[in-house]
């Protein structure tokens, strides 16, 4: 019987070309092409007796691509944070900074006075103001005793 023999070595330098050619293509691709990509914009909520107030960060995006919308008590955010003009005359090494459309909607589960809905934008975070209508807001009922 004949037996081919193999270096028991080979497989390791395969192995060690692939993984070259994963980096390779990994950081050429990736950290040098801007990219677009699904953004949603983090969020907090915060009630308080007379409103609601949502914070949402947005960085980057200009105040002019950015909507805001409540329509059947669902509260939506949208926009667009747009890709920087690329300089060739720079040497980038890296680029990570990504940009895309973003669409985060928020229902609200109490009556809200819509026309009083206020939102203002200030240094890349955008509040939400939502004032509650009368029949949402807590009550004070005296206790008798009797």
């Amino acid at each position: 019987m004949l037996v081919k023999w193999q270096n028991p070595a080979r497989g390791l330098f395969n192995l060690n070309r692939d993984f070259d050619s994963v980096f390779d293509e990994f950081l050429n691709n990736r950290f040098l092409e801007p990219r677009e990509i699904e953004m949603s914009p983090r969020i907090n909520v915060e009630e308080n007796d007379n409103e609601w107030i949502i914070s949402a960060e947005m960085p980057g995006v200009a105040k002019e691509n950015v909507k805001v919308n409540f329509q059947d008590n669902v509260l939506t955010i949208s926009g667009e944070k747009k890709l920087e003009k690329e300089d060739k005359e720079k040497n980038y090494h890296r680029i990570e900074r990504s940009y895309g459309k973003f669409n985060r909607s928020l229902t609200v589960n109490s009556p809200v006075v819509s026309d009083k809905i206020d939102a203002e934008y200030k240094d890349g975070v955008l509040i939400i103001t939502l004032p509650k209508a009368e029949e949402a807001k807590p009550k004070l009922i005296d206790v008798k005793v009797k």
